[in-house]
């Protein structure tokens, strides 16, 4: 797909994934129009593209009855990463909310198919995956597209809203109203994250020398992080090949431990302190971990970041970016909010 002056649509184009989305759009010469609420997201992290020209940033709410009608006017492409969604402790903990997603998705996908909006890229999640797959962390389990089918169990009313996009879409490119793609997002971190995810939680903790370490769960929880730059690569990709409304997995295979994971931090940001597990907390699955296969088939895509990689280029980021006495005074309720 050429880019240049392809005019775009980047919901939820203010936060740490979109707006990392919306760099990239920008480099490759498209017009690229942002919507956010700024309820998550950050308007200076997209400031100097809406001050040059290359961005049009409309601050609005999409549950809005209207809103999605003016967001797509004129759109060409839209990236769907708007949701109200935070980590493990909101997934877990605000269902309610979550649930306002299904109305979002469909609003949204509804005008996109009335304004001729040619494709839909949909950022969607391995939280689509059935939760009773995820229980074993003794088996060397890869997540593969086929295993979010019957019997369902999605993760939590988020994992449901976002089963119901793809599936939405899946119909909508069947019928010929739009071509489409759902781009399964595994854990991301990297510059711009937020605390209500962990591998950012636990630099924040780090941060502030806690004492003991807060871990949540056991520690035995297997994760796949990824780095945001492979996975914006991956969306663009799937924008690029996929038209019928697959769902690809962006994920790496690499199987991390949270304690491991935790362990390395504290080593990285040369801090000695005790690991406190905490199981009673919001913990997730115990063996998340995509198979990229059919994103290597379809994309010609892997990831390319390591965790032990990215995880430094991250704390990088963090330390330059964050006040201390701040995150010190408001952490414990980044780690449940938006």
């Amino acid at each position: 797909m050429n880019w240049k002056n392809k005019h775009v649509l980047v919901t939820g184009g203010s936060s740490f994934i979109g707006s990392a989305l919306v760099d990239a759009l920008v480099t490759r010469g498209a017009a690229v129009r942002v919507v956010d609420d700024l309820s998550s997201g950050r308007y200076d992290y997209i400031s100097h593209h809406a001050k040059s020209g290359t961005v049009e940033f409309i601050d609005m709410n999409l549950l809005d009855s209207s809103a999605a009608a003016r967001a797509v006017k004129n759109i060409e492409v839209l990236f769907h990463l708007a949701a109200i969604h935070g980590g493990r402790g909101y997934v877990d903990l605000h269902n309610v909310e979550c649930s306002m997603n299904l109305v979002l998705d469909r609003q949204l996908f509804h005008e996109a198919v009335k304004a001729n909006v040619e494709k839909v890229i949909f950022a969607s999640s391995g939280c689509v995956y059935p939760i009773y797959l995820q229980k074993d962390t003794q088996q060397e389990l890869y997540l593969t597209e086929d295993l979010a089918g019957p019997p369902y169990d999605a993760d939590n009313m988020y994992g449901w809203a976002k089963l119901m996009g793809e599936f939405t879409l899946q119909q909508y490119a069947e019928r010929g109203w739009l071509r489409a793609a759902s781009c399964r997002y595994f854990t991301v971190y990297g510059p711009r994250g937020k605390e209500d995810h962990a591998v950012i939680a636990m630099i924040a903790r780090a941060f502030i020398r806690q004492n003991p370490f807060e871990v949540w769960g056991t520690g035995e929880q297997i994760r796949n992080w990824t780095y945001i730059d492979d996975i914006v690569e991956g969306t663009v990709l799937a924008a690029e090949r996929i038209d019928d409304g697959t769902a690809v997995n962006l994920g790496t295979m690499e199987r991390i431990r949270v304690a491991d994971a935790a362990a390395m931090i504290l080593r990285q940001m040369e801090l000695d302190v005790p690991l406190k597990f905490l199981p009673d907390k919001p913990t997730g699955p115990y063996n998340r971990v995509a198979s990229n296969r059919l994103a290597k088939e379809l994309l010609d895509w892997e990831p390319r970041v390591l965790f032990r990689e990215g995880i430094q280029w991250t704390i990088d980021w963090y330390v330059k970016n964050r006040n201390l006495d701040e995150v010190r005074a408001n952490l414990q309720s980044m780690l449940t909010e938006r």
